[in-house]
């Protein structure tokens, strides 16, 4: 086969990538290790922020959004079982979206399927050959082995993938810092907590109460990574979680049986540079923030964003696109890491926290409350900063 851009990942940054250029006369073709239905099952993020949602928008992919999403206007900080309103439109003219991954992947598809896009699934045993001048892609479906002869790769295949590891050891620089705690999160068919996000610092730990509609929430508690799932029974979940949120919301919130739970690990990663020759780094395979403030897939979007035009510009015969394309790209990464790593180290008990280190911490909530200048910083971020 041949194409113009082969893109390794299907998720939602790989499928956005291909729907860009398919929109400027560029072909792709789509390489995604899982079946469709694993993409659409997996459970991700579900806030916007509003660079992503007017991409949505201006590529034709809102329609969905507009009419079930939840556009939310500010969010709730809470310490010691109270809460106070950071409120993002008066404070920044913007508002954020609350759309779940799974709904913009499955309306990527759709948009991918309408156009006749060329995206295969099952592909095993990824390989990048050569990406440094004649750039090609082997893989193995059905036990037989094929080839994707292009003139750029677009690395969309998250952490574990084949992307990052192509490129050479004395080229590639990281960074990371992995967290003692991670979340645990719990999928319920009941009514939100809240109309808007409550992010809670408590001294047991860090919660979150969020949702994915009307009657579908979703609801977070920091925990160590290795606890036993079968220790976090549905009773065990609901006391912890409510003993953490504020006392107004606990007591009047729904509870009901998980639908799924699971554990996550958290973690700041960030690899340098995000291309090398041929081959182009994009979201998760070159960054992860932990999901404090959302940021995973707008970051991974923001790739795309720059990605898309410095290959359009290319094809219309500009390449200083490509040349600037990392280092734009990582402009954006880094700040939202910063912001990522703030608002988790805020928000969370850390095992080494003493008695100093958790008044500062309460001094720098009860800050915010109080201060219209902290609140706009926060505001500014969370709602996203500019492509």
């Amino acid at each position: 086969m041949r194409t113009q851009v082969c893109i390794i990942g299907g998720g939602p940054s790989g499928l956005m990538l291909s729907h860009l250029l398919h929109r400027a006369g560029i072909d792709s073709i789509v390489l995604e290790r899982r079946s469709r239905e694993h993409v659409l099952g997996r459970i991700r993020a579900g806030v916007l922020e509003r660079g992503t949602v007017a991409m949505l928008r201006d590529a034709g992919l809102s329609a969905r959004m507009d009419a079930q999403g939840q556009p939310h206007s500010g969010t709730c900080l809470a310490v010691r079982n109270r809460g106070f309103r950071v409120d993002f439109e008066a404070l920044t003219g913007a508002q954020v979206m609350v759309w779940g991954q799974t709904e913009v992947t499955a309306d990527l598809y759709a948009a991918r399927d309408a156009a006749g896009g060329r995206i295969v699934h099952e592909a095993e045993e990824v390989a990048i050959h050569d990406a440094g001048g004649t750039p090609h892609v082997t893989y193995r479906k059905d036990g037989a082995e094929h080839r994707v002869d292009c003139d750029w790769i677009a690395g969309c295949d998250g952490f574990h993938g084949v992307s990052r590891r192509t490129i050479p050891a004395t080229v590639l620089r990281t960074v990371e810092r992995v967290y003692p705690f991670g979340w645990l999160g719990v999928l319920s068919r009941t009514k939100p907590a809240a109309p808007e996000l409550i992010y809670a610092s408590h001294a047991d730990g860090f919660a979150l109460a969020s949702m994915r509609s009307d009657t579908l929430s979703r609801y977070y508690i920091q925990a160590p990574t290795d606890d036993p799932l079968e220790k976090w029974t549905d009773a065990a979940f609901w006391d912890a979680l409510r003993r953490r949120l504020p006392s107004e919301v606990a007591e009047a919130m729904e509870i009901g049986p998980s639908i799924e739970k699971s554990i996550a690990p958290l973690r700041s990663f960030v690899a340098e540079p995000m291309r090398w020759n041929r081959l182009f780094l994009v979201g998760d395979a070159a960054h992860i923030v932990p999901p404090t403030g959302a940021k995973g897939l707008n970051l991974a979007i923001s790739d795309v964003a720059y990605l898309s035009d410095a290959l359009i510009r290319h094809y219309g015969g500009e390449d200083d696109g490509i040349a600037t394309y990392s280092d734009r790209a990582l402009a954006r990464v880094w700040k939202a890491t910063r912001f990522s790593w703030w608002f988790t180290t805020l928000m969370h008990r850390f095992p080494e926290d003493g008695a100093f280190e958790r008044r500062m911490k309460q001094a720098e909530i009860d800050y915010l409350e109080h201060s219209e200048a902290a609140q706009t910083v926060m505001a500014e971020n969370y709602v996203g900063l500019p492509l």
